[in-house]
């Protein structure tokens, strides 16, 4: 750590940091675990120079303003600096901290807003998320999660113009398989596993959010993409939240991750792109 980052932390902290270790993570920049002079609690610093980092310090500020989600603090925040309190994750998603993580995403999901997007745009992972407020959810998945993903994967060279046609196909035919939910609702937006920090039984904390009020079902889907969570967490959030689980696990649940997977054909290549597209398939 250079002494010009030293100084700017200590400056923001009132706390000289005397290390800074490596943590895993970090689309957008480097991320840092600081421990100070004084022993005290230790703090995250994300570093990024080149900007970036004024949305995800936004998006935390929501999420700890808007709901009882555990997230870290935000202790500073500008384009090239995000300052937040360490949470101490360690452990597995073992059976007793999937049905914790169920408690916090059902109330979090219980936090009603009053239409879908939010007020601002925001990231997911190191791309841009258009959060336009709109009345109707399936308006806004259409529009602003398949289509806008889909042209930036296209324009990145991880779709070509056929399998573009194909998902715009597809988009226009979504009430078909889709209904409205009941409120909007709040959500963390990118629920996968380096994002659950578990801590024993329980969950520590949950960090990089993507935050906007969609239906709850898109967060519950991508908590599969990746084996996030299994039945314990599923068993315990629809006794918190009921939900229609029928055709969910069939058909819904992956028709909302072709968000996740054009977002990562956007980011890591058309391999993600090819996934999707087996996933179009299906229902074309």
């Amino acid at each position: 750590m250079d002494a010009g980052l030293r100084q700017q932390i200590a400056d923001a902290l009132g706390r000289t940091p005397t290390a800074a270790t490596p943590l895993p993570g970090g689309c957008i920049g480097e991320v840092v675990k600081l421990t100070f002079a004084d022993d005290g609690e230790p703090a995250v610093a994300k570093l990024a120079r080149g900007g970036g980092l004024e949305p995800e310090g936004f998006m935390l500020q929501v999420l700890n303003e808007r709901s009882e989600l555990p997230v870290p603090q935000v202790l500073y925040s500008d384009d090239t600096l995000l300052l937040m309190t360490f949470i101490d994750g360690h452990g597995s998603l073992n059976a007793a901290a999937q049905r914790d993580a169920a408690t916090h995403i059902a109330r979090l999901h219980a936090v009603r807003g009053a239409a879908f997007g939010l007020e601002r745009d925001t990231l997911i992972g190191p791309l841009h998320q258009p959060n336009p407020q709109s009345d109707r959810w399936l308006d806004f998945f259409r529009d602003h999660r398949l289509r806008y993903m889909a042209d930036v994967a296209l324009a990145r060279g991880s779709l070509d113009t056929r399998q573009r046609d194909q998902i715009e196909t597809f988009a226009s035919k979504l009430a078909q398989y889709l209904d409205e939910p009941a409120h909007p609702a709040l959500l963390h937006g990118d629920l996968w596993g380096g994002n659950v920090l578990p801590g024993g039984d329980r969950i520590a904390g949950f960090i990089d959010p993507a935050v906007y009020y969609g239906h709850p079902e898109i967060e519950l889907a991508f908590s599969t993409l990746f084996d996030t969570f299994g039945q314990p967490f599923f068993d315990r959030y629809a006794e918190l939240a009921p939900f229609e689980a029928a055709g969910f696990f069939e058909a819904r649940r992956d028709i909302y991750n072709l968000y996740p997977l054009l977002v990562h054909a956007a980011a890591f290549g058309p391999g993600w792109g090819a996934q999707a597209m087996r996933t179009i398939a299906r229902f074309l």
